[in-house]
């Protein structure tokens, strides 16, 4: 019989079991869980005790089978199925805002809320490879201490860092930065800040995982109706779409020719806010409005199958760029316009 000093934690003790061990195609019959419970936590238990155990644990919501055609018990529902776990490990694992440390921690917590038959089918997914992570082991706390700020409405403090030649991280500026911060959003891979500098009127957007020994002030934030494309709120899905690569600066109607056949590329990059005003065949023109420097970036990436119409600045801005393109690969000296366009990027 099961020891009165284990009564109460003998629930637990099979719901933990079933956890580790069944799943809805792997069961255990009565006997291998009183096995597992003398093996694992030294505890004697009747088939009697066993069976008065998981009718209470069913009454208190878990969906635990005792038929089914191979017989035997298992616990069928859970937190988050096998294949919602695959998707938020696969994520974890090509994220390059965590560091390689911490990618490993969660997945590794991730893979404990299945069985242990789980981690067999994705091997190839929870062994992580050397892929390219952060070097910042701060990414996570800094999530949270900013989350909080939002949520306070309280400006952040932080140094801002940048590779040098070293392959190294270094602050960027000597004082650290003070920032408004206002929302935070995943984008390429990394984690961004969508926030505001007091001296300024317009939006930034910071990389999360730059930043170190980020700390709440306690100065309430800047109100969003005095930043510039904010003043009626911050409307994520339009931002992101206008901010492909989250820079900063002013968005712009851009009016660009394009194929027919770009359609998947055009609604993966600007979603559906764009507009086809005009189609010939198997060519048509259409306007988005776009963050000017995201454009010029995303009109080289896809200069082949592009051209931007207008407006005229940026129209001759990417001509530019593409010159000193040619110029530098046909042995040439360009003017530099593209060396200056980088520089001035964030």
């Amino acid at each position: 019989m099961i020891r009165s000093s284990d009564k109460q934690l003998l629930n637990m003790m099979i719901l933990e079991i079933l956890k580790q061990y069944t799943d809805q195609n792997h069961r255990l019959q009565q006997n291998e869980i009183i096995d597992m419970l003398g093996k694992n936590y030294n505890v004697v238990c009747s088939r009697k005790t066993l069976y008065n155990n998981l009718q209470a644990l069913r009454e208190a919501g878990y969906d635990i089978s005792t038929n089914g055609r191979l017989g035997g018990t298992c616990l069928l529902a859970r937190d988050l199925d096998d294949g919602e776990l695959y998707l938020l490990i696969e994520s974890v694992l090509f994220s390059r805002t965590m560091s390689q440390k911490q990618a490993k921690t969660l997945i590794r917590k991730l893979e404990g809320m299945a069985s242990q038959h789980f981690h067999k089918n994705v091997a190839h997914v929870c062994d992580l490879p050397d892929l390219q992570h952060s070097d910042n082991e701060q990414v996570m706390e800094n999530v949270d201490v900013i989350s909080t700020a939002i949520t306070r409405r309280r400006k952040i403090r932080f140094l801002y860092m940048t590779y040098g030649t070293d392959f190294k991280q270094h602050p960027k500026r000597e004082k650290p930065d003070v920032v408004n911060p206002y929302q935070v959003v995943a984008n390429n891979g990394h984690f961004y800040l969508i926030g505001n500098y007091d001296k300024y009127d317009n939006v930034c957007h910071l990389r999360i995982d730059r930043m170190t020994q980020v700390e709440e002030v306690d100065e309430p934030v800047k109100t969003m109706k005095k930043i510039s494309g904010l003043e009626n709120g911050l409307l994520l899905p339009k931002h992101m779409a206008e901010h492909l690569y989250m820079f900063s600066g002013p968005s712009v109607h851009v009016v660009m020719e394009a194929p027919v056949t770009m359609m998947d590329e055009l609604i993966d990059w600007f979603g559906k806010d764009f507009r086809i005003i005009n189609k010939a065949d198997d060519r048509m023109e259409i306007r988005v409005t776009v963050n000017e420097e995201a454009m010029f970036y995303w009109a080289l990436q896809y200069g082949p199958f592009v051209e931007v119409k207008s407006p005229e600045k940026l129209r001759d801005e990417i001509r530019d760029a593409v010159s000193d393109m040619a110029a530098k690969y046909s042995g040439e000296k360009g003017k530099g316009h593209a060396d200056e366009q980088f520089i001035q990027s964030p």
